[in-house]
């Protein structure tokens, strides 16, 4: 003889199966919220990427200024050597 002991029923099972399922669920909503991470994002952007300053920007500008100025130099040089080669 056999003796079946029953250790909770199809209804224990739903319940351990609903936990298993709503846990990880309930603890990536609490998680994952965008309060918790909007200071921690706005001051890691700003460390990462600090706001350019007035002077900053305009030595940028005047450097590709230069650069630009260099190369149509070169550029007409290397045009009138064609042109006194022919």
């Amino acid at each position: 003889m056999f003796i079946v002991i029953k250790m909770g029923g199809w209804m224990l099972e739903v319940g351990k199966m609903a936990m298993y399922m709503s846990f990880p669920v309930t603890l990536f909503y609490l998680f994952n919220q965008p309060k918790y991470f909007e200071d921690w994002t706005v001051r890691m952007r700003r460390e990462l990427y600090p706001p350019l300053d007035k002077m900053h920007n305009e030595e940028i500008e005047s450097c590709i200024k230069k650069m630009h100025e260099r190369k149509e130099r070169e550029l007409l040089q290397a045009l009138e050597e064609e042109e006194t080669k022919n």
